[in-house]
């Protein structure tokens, strides 16, 4: 177990004691990405989970649609991602790069994930790949996007969150639960599943106890509800995920 594991688990075994007035060492991510990342607040649901679970992580995101991680890297788009990376005090930089780039654009993909692991790594983060998943009808991507993000892991001695390994079992095993909104992006179900996984993979903690519906609260302080979870089909994602090697 990590440093930072080691860390959450005992913010969580003392949480008591932080509710009495200590403030917790909270774990902050920036996720760096495109819509595959914003899709369904895919970091706020993070947060929540965690927040539910009495687990402090913060999370922010340097996101827009269609975005590649030259264009993060240049500030192109009005992208601000190493200067949020610069300014900020974050723990883990979460990097998702366009749905298939780990395929079609390889060098550019490992050239920019390397960059990137430099320069976070400069301002004491620790990179977390975010490994994509195969389109609908394209199981056989996964393949490749595996095999390229597995490359990228090794090449800068970093860690990945198996996102697409995790989506491949599922589409397998439960072929009626519904995990793409259209050919490439995730449904509700499916951003359930990724931040189940995000969340094992920061915090080292059981998801078995994560609810079906995440809730957190709008700028008036109301319920706001981020997902509402089939009770079945989260179970079924909870024990594969608490099931699965990362």
């Amino acid at each position: 177990m990590n440093y930072r594991k080691l860390r959450i688990l005992l913010i969580t075994l003392l949480f008591p004691v932080f509710c009495s007035g200590q403030s917790p060492d909270t774990i902050s991510v920036l996720f760096v990405g495109n819509s595959f990342t914003f899709f369904w607040n895919l970091p706020q649901m993070v947060a929540a989970m965690a927040e539910d679970q009495g687990v402090p992580i913060m999370t922010r995101q340097s996101t827009i649609g269609g975005s590649r991680w030259h264009q993060h890297w240049a500030g192109e788009r009005g992208l601000k991602t190493k200067e949020i990376i610069a300014n900020g005090d974050f723990d883990y930089i979460a990097l998702q790069n366009y749905s298939n780039s780990a395929i079609e654009d390889k060098e550019n993909f490992m050239e920019h994930g390397q960059k990137f692991a430099e320069f976070i790594r400069s301002h004491g983060a620790e990179p977390l790949l975010y490994m994509t998943w195969a389109y609908k009808s394209n199981p056989a991507m996964q393949k490749g996007l595996t095999a390229g993000y597995e490359q990228l892991a090794k090449k800068i001695n970093a860690e990945y969150v198996p996102v697409g390994p995790l989506y491949a079992q599922a589409r397998t095993e439960r072929p009626d639960m519904e995990l793409f909104f259209d050919d490439k992006h995730q449904s509700m179900a499916g951003t359930y599943l990724i931040a189940l996984a995000f969340y094992k993979k920061l915090s080292g903690a059981s998801v078995l106890e994560i609810p079906d519906r995440i809730i957190t609260t709008d700028r008036f302080g109301e319920k706001l509800y981020l997902s509402i979870m089939n009770k079945d089909d989260a179970k079924y994602l909870r024990e594969l995920v608490e099931g699965f090697q990362f």
